[in-house]
């Protein structure tokens, strides 16, 4: 197991930006950067043994800046959407921005994507790893309480990056973290999605609204073209005639994974048949998050000049279900003084 610290680029104050580079004895490389700790490069062996790189970025910070799309990102405190930006805890109400139409996405405008966090490197029994830190005051995004976010990358033998999240706060607070990393396993710059096969171990999904709201009610996947318990193409039923998918514009749903029980588990799994490269996702989160990328919109060009237009690349968001403030029948995301938030999601390389 090896890692490497080297420059990025610089933010437009002058500050540097680092990139963490992990490879294991197989050569495969995951890098990652101190800005907003973005999981910015992901290169695995093809069936062919040749690398390529299979989540979407850029080259440059100024780009993830600007950046609607969250490529790589952690999202915090709250990942996904909240009803109006407001929501009510230990009685009182709180007021967030609103930034996705009239709701709160990931945690409004002032994202931990655009800071700079501690950062350090190293390497131990489970990997190689680079761990990310974040102070966040108290009032930070609205959300009570100051709290210490911790974020850990770390790449074992077996080609899988694990995502540890952790966080404590002075207050009763909020906690739902995600990373917004995109795949195409067909290699970041080829824009080819739609043949990609995914199975996603759901027996339901969280309808939302016109404005991506849960309706609070937990739907059966049976009988419609949100089942993938199954593996399924991603273009097969993305453009059929069902309400949830024209609101959406395609794929945009939280999977309510299979007999839940706060363990890791696998939740997910991709695979491209022409590079062989499958990912499999495993987590101990209650729900995940499937995105095919609908709102991209390619106006600005990513890694090596490659072209990102609407449905580059799809995500697999491990989470706590959108709007769960404001639905009591979800899992919660409520985060007691004092007491220590952890999860943890693994995404795993294979070669078919």
């Amino acid at each position: 197991m090896a890692y490497s610290k080297t420059l990025f680029g610089t933010m437009p104050d002058g500050s540097p930006v680092y990139a963490y580079t992990l490879v294991n004895s197989r050569g495969t490389e995951c890098t990652l950067l101190d800005l907003g700790a973005i999981w910015n490069r992901m290169a695995v062996r093809d069936r062919y043994g040749n690398k390529r790189d299979v989540i979407l970025g850029y080259d440059q910070p100024e780009s993830y800046l600007t950046d609607a799309a969250f490529f790589g990102a952690v999202v915090g405190r709250n990942a996904n959407r909240i009803a109006g930006g407001h929501f009510t805890l230990e009685g009182k109400e709180y007021q967030l921005a609103v930034n996705n139409g009239p709701n709160n996405l990931h945690s409004g405008p002032d994202v931990y994507r655009n800071r700079i966090w501690e950062a350090s490197a190293g390497a131990d029994e489970s990997g190689s790893y680079a761990q990310f830190s974040l102070w966040s005051e108290d009032g930070d995004q609205g959300f009570p309480g100051k709290a210490r976010i911790e974020v850990r990358y770390t790449l074992d033998e077996d080609d899988g990056v694990t995502i540890s999240y952790a966080m404590v706060a002075t207050k009763t607070t909020v906690a739902n973290f995600t990373n917004h990393v995109y795949f195409n396993l067909a290699g970041q710059e080829t824009g080819k999605i739609m043949d990609q096969k995914v199975r996603i171990l759901a027996d339901a999904f969280t309808p939302t609204d016109a404005v991506s709201i849960p309706t609070g009610e937990i739907r059966p996947v049976a009988g419609t073209p949100m089942d993938f318990r199954e593996w399924k193409e991603i273009g097969r039923e993305i453009g059929a005639d069902y309400e949830q998918l024209t609101q959406a514009a395609g794929y945009d749903h939280n999977y309510v994974i299979r007999d839940w029980d706060g363990t890791v588990r696998l939740a997910a799994e991709a695979a491209c048949e022409e590079s062989g490269i499958g990912v499999e996702v495993y987590t101990d989160r209650p729900g995940v998050q499937f995105y095919t990328g609908n709102y991209i919109d390619g106006e600005k060009p990513g890694k090596g000049g490659a072209a990102y237009d609407k449905r580059a690349g799809y995500c697999f968001e491990t989470q706590a279900y959108p709007d769960t403030l404001n639905h009591p029948n979800f899992p919660t995301t409520v985060l007691p003084e004092g007491k220590e938030f952890r999860s943890v999601t693994t995404y795993r390389f294979v070669c078919r």
